[in-house]
Protein backbone atom coordinates (compact mmCIF):
# COMPACT_ATOMS: atom_id res chain seq x y z
CA UNK A 1 0.00 0.00 0.00
CA UNK A 2 1.40 3.35 -1.07
CA UNK A 3 1.84 6.25 1.14
CA UNK A 4 -1.44 9.04 0.72
CA UNK A 5 -0.10 12.44 0.03
CA UNK A 6 -1.18 13.69 3.24
CA UNK A 7 0.83 10.72 5.21
CA UNK A 8 -2.78 9.71 6.12
CA UNK A 9 -2.84 12.65 8.94
CA UNK A 10 -6.70 12.47 9.31
CA UNK A 11 -9.00 15.16 10.42
CA UNK A 12 -9.74 13.08 13.68
CA UNK A 13 -5.64 13.44 13.97
CA UNK A 14 -5.49 17.79 13.46
CA UNK A 15 -7.88 17.93 15.89
CA UNK A 16 -6.29 15.85 18.75
CA UNK A 17 -3.11 17.53 17.61
CA UNK A 18 -4.57 20.79 18.25
CA UNK A 19 -6.37 19.82 21.84
CA UNK A 20 -2.98 18.90 22.94
CA UNK A 21 -1.70 22.18 22.53
CA UNK A 22 -4.44 23.76 23.89
CA UNK A 23 -3.89 21.75 27.09
CA UNK A 24 -0.98 22.52 27.57
CA UNK A 25 -0.71 26.43 26.70
CA UNK A 26 -3.66 27.10 29.02
CA UNK A 27 -2.28 24.38 32.00
CA UNK A 28 1.65 24.05 31.47
CA UNK A 29 3.61 26.84 30.57
CA UNK A 30 7.73 26.77 30.26
CA UNK A 31 7.39 29.25 33.66
CA UNK A 32 5.48 26.05 35.66
CA UNK A 33 7.38 23.51 34.29
CA UNK A 34 10.50 25.38 35.85
CA UNK A 35 8.90 25.84 39.18
CA UNK A 36 8.21 22.30 38.98
CA UNK A 37 11.08 20.65 38.04
CA UNK A 38 14.04 22.86 38.55
CA UNK A 39 13.08 24.93 42.12
CA UNK A 40 16.31 23.61 43.31
CA UNK A 41 19.34 24.75 41.51
CA UNK A 42 21.52 22.51 43.65
CA UNK A 43 23.49 19.75 41.13
CA UNK A 44 24.29 17.74 44.23
CA UNK A 45 20.29 17.26 45.30
CA UNK A 46 19.10 13.80 45.15
CA UNK A 47 17.41 13.07 42.15
CA UNK A 48 13.72 12.87 42.36
CA UNK A 49 10.49 12.83 40.31
CA UNK A 50 8.67 15.53 40.01
CA UNK A 51 5.28 15.79 37.63
CA UNK A 52 1.83 17.01 37.79
CA UNK A 53 -0.10 13.79 38.65
CA UNK A 54 -3.77 16.06 37.98
CA UNK A 55 -2.99 17.05 34.46
CA UNK A 56 -1.53 13.64 33.66
CA UNK A 57 -4.83 12.12 34.83
CA UNK A 58 -6.77 14.56 32.76
CA UNK A 59 -4.38 13.16 30.08
CA UNK A 60 -5.40 9.36 30.81
CA UNK A 61 -9.05 10.58 30.80
CA UNK A 62 -9.17 11.92 27.40
CA UNK A 63 -8.00 8.97 26.52
CA UNK A 64 -4.23 9.57 25.08
CA UNK A 65 -2.55 6.29 26.89
CA UNK A 66 -4.90 4.00 24.72
CA UNK A 67 -4.14 5.42 21.34
CA UNK A 68 -1.71 2.77 20.82
CA UNK A 69 -3.87 0.09 21.89
CA UNK A 70 -5.58 -2.05 19.35
CA UNK A 71 -9.01 -1.76 19.68
CA UNK A 72 -9.86 -5.87 21.06
CA UNK A 73 -8.05 -4.79 23.77
CA UNK A 74 -9.64 -1.96 24.26
CA UNK A 75 -7.85 0.72 23.16
CA UNK A 76 -8.36 3.20 20.32
CA UNK A 77 -5.62 2.16 17.48
CA UNK A 78 -5.14 5.17 16.12
CA UNK A 79 -2.62 5.25 13.59
CA UNK A 80 1.22 6.43 14.17
CA UNK A 81 1.07 9.63 12.15
CA UNK A 82 -1.95 10.80 14.41
CA UNK A 83 0.13 9.45 17.95
CA UNK A 84 3.04 11.40 16.64
CA UNK A 85 1.06 14.45 16.00
CA UNK A 86 0.41 14.42 19.81
CA UNK A 87 3.84 13.57 21.12
CA UNK A 88 4.68 16.40 18.61
CA UNK A 89 2.88 18.83 20.94
CA UNK A 90 4.02 16.79 24.53
CA UNK A 91 7.54 17.35 23.48
CA UNK A 92 6.63 21.28 22.79
CA UNK A 93 5.51 21.14 25.97
CA UNK A 94 8.30 18.98 27.44
CA UNK A 95 5.80 17.63 30.11
CA UNK A 96 7.17 15.09 32.81
CA UNK A 97 5.09 12.10 32.68
CA UNK A 98 5.16 8.58 31.26
CA UNK A 99 3.03 9.06 27.64
CA UNK A 100 5.83 8.27 25.66
CA UNK A 101 7.22 4.84 27.71
CA UNK A 102 3.68 3.77 27.83
CA UNK A 103 3.12 3.83 23.92
CA UNK A 104 6.46 2.72 23.37
CA UNK A 105 5.22 -0.38 25.41
CA UNK A 106 2.23 -0.24 23.84
CA UNK A 107 3.56 -1.00 20.69
CA UNK A 108 5.82 -3.78 21.10
CA UNK A 109 2.42 -5.88 23.27
CA UNK A 110 0.80 -5.29 20.24
CA UNK A 111 3.61 -6.74 17.94
CA UNK A 112 3.86 -9.64 20.89
CA UNK A 113 1.06 -11.62 19.78
CA UNK A 114 -1.71 -13.54 21.59
CA UNK A 115 0.21 -13.94 25.18
CA UNK A 116 0.31 -9.83 25.52
CA UNK A 117 -3.34 -9.41 24.91
CA UNK A 118 -3.82 -9.15 29.13
CA UNK A 119 -1.02 -6.68 29.04
CA UNK A 120 -2.75 -4.19 26.22
CA UNK A 121 -5.95 -4.71 28.31
CA UNK A 122 -4.19 -3.77 31.56
CA UNK A 123 -3.03 -0.34 29.89
CA UNK A 124 -6.50 0.04 28.48
CA UNK A 125 -7.64 0.48 32.07
CA UNK A 126 -4.94 2.59 33.03
CA UNK A 127 -2.05 0.73 33.64
CA UNK A 128 1.03 2.75 32.43
CA UNK A 129 4.71 0.96 31.90
CA UNK A 130 8.19 1.53 30.92
CA UNK A 131 10.73 -1.09 28.93
CA UNK A 132 13.57 -2.78 30.88
CA UNK A 133 15.74 -3.84 28.32
CA UNK A 134 19.45 -1.98 28.23
CA UNK A 135 22.68 -3.75 29.90
CA UNK A 136 25.25 -0.82 32.14
CA UNK A 137 26.90 -0.11 28.39
CA UNK A 138 23.39 1.49 27.20
CA UNK A 139 22.55 -2.02 24.45
CA UNK A 140 19.64 -2.12 24.07
CA UNK A 141 19.62 -5.58 21.74
CA UNK A 142 17.43 -8.01 23.01
CA UNK A 143 20.51 -10.47 23.20
CA UNK A 144 21.99 -8.45 26.04
CA UNK A 145 19.29 -7.42 28.04
CA UNK A 146 21.34 -7.96 31.62
CA UNK A 147 17.90 -9.60 33.32
CA UNK A 148 17.71 -13.40 33.13
CA UNK A 149 14.36 -15.47 33.84
CA UNK A 150 14.32 -18.41 35.84
CA UNK A 151 10.85 -19.98 34.88
CA UNK A 152 8.46 -16.74 35.62
CA UNK A 153 11.23 -15.46 38.25
CA UNK A 154 13.25 -12.70 37.03
CA UNK A 155 17.04 -11.83 38.51
CA UNK A 156 19.18 -8.60 37.92
CA UNK A 157 19.72 -5.64 36.81
CA UNK A 158 18.06 -2.85 34.12
CA UNK A 159 19.25 -0.29 33.36
CA UNK A 160 18.18 3.27 32.03
CA UNK A 161 14.83 2.40 32.78
CA UNK A 162 12.70 5.46 31.73
CA UNK A 163 9.92 7.30 33.56
CA UNK A 164 10.43 4.16 36.24
CA UNK A 165 9.03 6.33 38.85
CA UNK A 166 6.00 7.24 37.59
CA UNK A 167 4.69 4.20 35.65
CA UNK A 168 2.70 1.02 37.51
CA UNK A 169 4.28 -1.99 35.02
CA UNK A 170 7.58 -3.08 33.62
CA UNK A 171 7.78 -4.68 30.60
CA UNK A 172 11.07 -6.44 30.85
CA UNK A 173 13.16 -8.63 28.28
CA UNK A 174 14.97 -11.54 29.68
CA UNK A 175 17.07 -14.20 28.68
CA UNK A 176 15.89 -17.94 28.89
CA UNK A 177 17.15 -20.81 27.79
CA UNK A 178 15.13 -20.22 24.15
CA UNK A 179 16.66 -16.97 23.72
CA UNK A 180 15.37 -13.56 24.87
CA UNK A 181 11.70 -13.20 25.99
CA UNK A 182 9.44 -10.78 27.37
CA UNK A 183 7.76 -10.52 30.57
CA UNK A 184 5.31 -8.12 32.31
CA UNK A 185 4.90 -7.32 35.74
CA UNK A 186 3.81 -4.67 38.25
CA UNK A 187 6.56 -2.12 39.66
CA UNK A 188 5.38 -2.75 43.14
CA UNK A 189 6.08 -6.85 43.02
CA UNK A 190 7.81 -8.92 45.29
CA UNK A 191 11.71 -8.32 44.38
CA UNK A 192 11.62 -5.67 42.37
CA UNK A 193 13.67 -2.44 43.86
CA UNK A 194 13.68 0.69 41.98
CA UNK A 195 16.89 2.84 42.25
CA UNK A 196 17.18 6.35 40.80
CA UNK A 197 19.44 7.60 38.66
CA UNK A 198 20.65 11.21 38.78
CA UNK A 199 20.67 12.66 35.10
CA UNK A 200 20.62 15.62 33.87
CA UNK A 201 17.14 15.84 31.79
CA UNK A 202 15.06 17.25 34.92
CA UNK A 203 11.96 16.60 32.55
CA UNK A 204 12.29 12.98 32.76
CA UNK A 205 13.67 10.40 35.66
CA UNK A 206 15.29 7.49 34.40
CA UNK A 207 16.29 4.61 37.54
CA UNK A 208 18.06 1.26 37.23
CA UNK A 209 15.97 -1.74 38.62
CA UNK A 210 17.33 -4.83 40.50
CA UNK A 211 15.16 -7.94 40.31
CA UNK A 212 15.70 -10.63 42.47
CA UNK A 213 12.85 -13.72 42.20
CA UNK A 214 10.42 -10.93 41.09
CA UNK A 215 7.16 -12.97 39.82
CA UNK A 216 6.53 -12.29 35.94
CA UNK A 217 3.99 -13.37 33.37
CA UNK A 218 5.54 -14.11 29.80
CA UNK A 219 3.76 -12.48 27.31
CA UNK A 220 6.14 -13.52 24.44
CA UNK A 221 8.74 -16.11 23.86
CA UNK A 222 10.43 -14.26 21.14
CA UNK A 223 11.28 -10.70 21.89
CA UNK A 224 13.76 -10.01 19.12
CA UNK A 225 11.30 -10.24 16.42
CA UNK A 226 8.54 -8.28 18.79
CA UNK A 227 11.29 -5.76 19.10
CA UNK A 228 12.59 -5.49 15.55
CA UNK A 229 8.44 -4.90 14.44
CA UNK A 230 7.82 -2.46 17.08
CA UNK A 231 10.85 -0.16 17.42
CA UNK A 232 10.27 1.64 14.39
CA UNK A 233 7.32 3.31 15.98
CA UNK A 234 9.26 3.72 19.15
CA UNK A 235 12.25 5.54 17.23
CA UNK A 236 9.52 7.84 15.32
CA UNK A 237 7.96 8.65 18.52
CA UNK A 238 10.96 9.74 20.32
CA UNK A 239 11.70 11.87 17.13
CA UNK A 240 8.68 13.62 16.84
CA UNK A 241 9.18 15.00 20.54
CA UNK A 242 12.48 16.39 19.53
CA UNK A 243 10.71 17.58 16.77
CA UNK A 244 8.36 19.33 19.36
CA UNK A 245 11.22 20.62 21.94
CA UNK A 246 12.97 22.02 18.73
CA UNK A 247 9.79 24.21 17.88
CA UNK A 248 9.61 25.13 21.58
CA UNK A 249 13.41 26.88 21.12
CA UNK A 250 12.71 28.26 17.66
CA UNK A 251 9.43 30.21 18.67
CA UNK A 252 11.16 31.38 21.89
CA UNK A 253 14.45 31.99 20.83
CA UNK A 254 12.91 34.06 17.85
CA UNK A 255 10.53 36.18 20.49
CA UNK A 256 13.75 36.48 22.59
CA UNK A 257 16.03 38.03 19.43
CA UNK A 258 12.57 40.36 18.26
CA UNK A 259 12.51 42.00 21.85
CA UNK A 260 16.06 42.16 22.96
CA UNK A 261 17.71 45.64 21.80
CA UNK A 262 21.29 46.13 20.99
CA UNK A 263 22.86 49.00 18.74
CA UNK A 264 19.46 50.78 18.70
CA UNK A 265 17.92 47.52 16.91
CA UNK A 266 16.55 44.09 17.48
CA UNK A 267 19.10 41.22 18.07
CA UNK A 268 16.84 39.67 15.08
CA UNK A 269 17.79 42.59 12.84
CA UNK A 270 21.56 41.01 12.59
CA UNK A 271 22.23 38.34 9.90
CA UNK A 272 24.47 36.55 12.32
CA UNK A 273 21.37 36.24 14.55
CA UNK A 274 18.92 35.67 11.96
CA UNK A 275 20.37 32.97 9.46
CA UNK A 276 21.24 30.31 12.21
CA UNK A 277 17.60 30.62 13.16
CA UNK A 278 16.37 29.99 9.95
CA UNK A 279 18.89 27.18 9.56
CA UNK A 280 16.84 25.92 13.04
CA UNK A 281 13.78 26.11 11.12
CA UNK A 282 14.88 24.64 8.04
CA UNK A 283 16.37 21.05 10.10
CA UNK A 284 13.49 21.47 12.00
CA UNK A 285 11.03 20.95 8.71
CA UNK A 286 13.27 18.60 7.37
CA UNK A 287 13.30 16.56 10.38
CA UNK A 288 8.83 16.77 11.09
CA UNK A 289 8.74 15.74 7.40
CA UNK A 290 11.17 12.29 8.14
CA UNK A 291 8.85 11.84 11.13
CA UNK A 292 5.91 11.84 9.77
CA UNK A 293 6.33 9.92 6.72
CA UNK A 294 8.01 7.45 9.05
CA UNK A 295 5.28 7.15 10.76
CA UNK A 296 2.79 6.77 7.55
CA UNK A 297 5.41 4.19 6.54
CA UNK A 298 4.27 1.96 9.96
CA UNK A 299 1.01 2.36 8.92
CA UNK A 300 0.90 1.99 5.61
CA UNK A 301 4.59 0.45 4.38
CA UNK A 302 5.39 -1.86 7.24
CA UNK A 303 8.51 -3.18 5.00
CA UNK A 304 9.95 0.40 4.74
CA UNK A 305 9.43 1.53 8.36
CA UNK A 306 12.80 0.46 10.17
CA UNK A 307 14.40 2.91 7.33
CA UNK A 308 12.25 5.64 7.60
CA UNK A 309 12.49 5.44 11.10
CA UNK A 310 16.04 5.64 10.90
CA UNK A 311 16.20 8.97 9.02
CA UNK A 312 13.67 10.31 11.31
CA UNK A 313 15.79 9.69 14.71
CA UNK A 314 18.93 10.62 12.61
CA UNK A 315 17.59 14.23 11.16
CA UNK A 316 15.42 14.81 14.80
CA UNK A 317 18.85 14.44 16.60
CA UNK A 318 21.03 16.41 14.65
CA UNK A 319 18.59 18.93 14.84
CA UNK A 320 17.88 18.62 18.35
CA UNK A 321 21.72 19.16 19.13
CA UNK A 322 21.72 22.31 16.49
CA UNK A 323 18.45 23.90 17.78
CA UNK A 324 19.78 23.61 21.50
CA UNK A 325 23.60 25.11 20.77
CA UNK A 326 21.31 28.24 18.98
CA UNK A 327 19.00 28.64 21.59
CA UNK A 328 21.75 29.22 24.27
CA UNK A 329 23.61 31.07 22.11
CA UNK A 330 21.08 33.44 20.62
CA UNK A 331 19.74 34.18 24.17
CA UNK A 332 23.42 35.45 25.36
CA UNK A 333 24.51 35.91 29.03
CA UNK A 334 20.96 35.09 30.80
CA UNK A 335 20.90 31.98 28.46
CA UNK A 336 23.90 30.33 30.49
CA UNK A 337 21.36 30.93 33.46
CA UNK A 338 19.50 28.47 35.65
CA UNK A 339 16.63 30.87 35.67
CA UNK A 340 16.57 31.10 31.41
CA UNK A 341 14.35 28.47 30.95
CA UNK A 342 16.26 27.11 27.36
CA UNK A 343 18.26 25.29 29.59
CA UNK A 344 15.47 22.87 30.13
CA UNK A 345 14.70 22.17 27.19
CA UNK A 346 18.63 21.99 26.04
CA UNK A 347 19.16 18.98 28.87
CA UNK A 348 15.41 17.23 27.08
CA UNK A 349 17.03 17.48 24.06
CA UNK A 350 20.47 16.40 24.52
CA UNK A 351 18.76 13.29 26.48
CA UNK A 352 16.76 12.15 23.43
CA UNK A 353 19.16 12.62 21.01
CA UNK A 354 21.60 9.70 22.85
CA UNK A 355 18.64 7.75 24.23
CA UNK A 356 18.29 5.46 21.54
CA UNK A 357 21.35 6.35 19.28
CA UNK A 358 22.54 8.98 18.06
CA UNK A 359 22.48 10.72 14.37
CA UNK A 360 25.44 8.50 13.41
CA UNK A 361 23.83 5.13 14.91
CA UNK A 362 21.03 5.57 12.46
CA UNK A 363 22.57 6.19 9.89
CA UNK A 364 24.97 2.64 10.26
CA UNK A 365 21.90 0.80 10.71
CA UNK A 366 20.33 2.70 7.90
CA UNK A 367 23.61 1.95 5.54
CA UNK A 368 23.22 -2.04 6.47
CA UNK A 369 19.94 -2.00 5.85
CA UNK A 370 19.98 -1.02 2.51
CA UNK A 371 23.36 -2.71 1.80
CA UNK A 372 21.23 -5.88 2.52
CA UNK A 373 18.56 -4.99 0.20
CA UNK A 374 20.97 -4.28 -2.51
CA UNK A 375 22.93 -7.43 -1.81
Amino acid sequence: MAQPDDFGFSEEAALLKQSARKLFSEHFSAGTLHQLVAADSNPRREPDVQWDQTLWQQMVDLGWTLLAVPEAQGGVGMPLVGVAGLVEEAGRAAFPCPLLSTLAASYILAAAGAGAEDALADIAGGATAALVIANEHGSWTAAETPVSADGEALNGRGYYVQDAGKVSHLLVCAQTDGGPALYWLPVASEGVAVQQDAIVDLTRDQAHIDFKGAPARQVTADATAALAQAMPAVWTLYAADMVGAGEWQLQTTVEYVNQRQQFDKPLGFFQAVKHPLVNVMVMIDQAKSLVYNAACAVDCEPQKAARYAHMAQASASEMAAFASSRSVQMHGGIGFTWECYVHLFFKRQKHSEMLWGDAVWHRARLAELMIDEAA
